[in-house]
This record gives C-alpha cells, sequence and structure tokens, in this order.
C-alpha cells in the first residue's frame, strides 16, 4: 500500500516568510503526536523570499484530512492566513519508500 505524500507552496507577504515558517514548525512539532503523519518538512528556497514549501508523507489521505479538522491546525490556520497570499499543490505523490518511511506498510 502506498502513502500519501504532497508537496505545496506557499506565497506569502513581502518580509513575513519567517513568521509563516514559524507557525509551520509548530504545526509540525504538533504533528509528532500522530503517527499518521511519517513526515512534515518545512523549507524554504533563498531565490524566493515570499515563498515557503511543505513536503509531508502520511499513512493514507484520510489521515492527512482529518488533521486540517484539529484543534491546534484550525489555530495555526487562522494565524496563518492573514499573511498568505497564495497556495499552489505542487503535487501529490504516492510514496512508495525510502529512508525516513517506516517499512511496514507501503
Amino acid at each position: 500500500m502506498s502513502k500519501f505524500s504532497l508537496f505545496g507552496k506557499f506565497i506569502i507577504q513581502e518580509g513575513e516568510r519567517d513568521t509563516m515558517v514559524d507557525i509551520l514548525l509548530e504545526a509540525a512539532e504538533s504533528m509528532k503526536n500522530l503517527d499518521e503523519c511519517e513526515i512534515y518538512l518545512v523549507n524554504i528556497s533563498e531565490s524566493e523570499p515570499n515563498a515557503v514549501y511543505v513536503y509531508e508523507v502520511w499513512s493514507n489521505e484520510n489521515a492527512h484530512q482529518a488533521s486540517l479538522t484539529l484543534e491546534t491546525t484550525q489555530t495555526l490556520i487562522k494565524r496563518a492566513k492573514p499573511i498568505i497570499t497564495g497556495m499552489e499543490r505542487i503535487s501529490t505523490l504516492k510514496t512508495r519508500g525510502g529512508k525516513g518511511i517506516s517499512s511496514n506498510s507501503y
């Protein structure tokens, strides 16, 4: 069985990238308690000062959707919304395995 993965990009108001990174790192911290979330990485590109990328790997798509309804997640979304000017789902992927992914269910 493949895992559900996604790679997304947030476009942020000028000068707010560090704020967005902090919010997303809080989200990553909150995901540590969810076994269904295997990877939650927050990334920046030096050539895009108003962008933040997130790469996530989940046990399945339903687990990802359920995480969006959690109170902690909803609070972080409310904090982030005012500084987000755009979002792009770069790709939705089926992770087949590799370093950092548990091998018992792919």
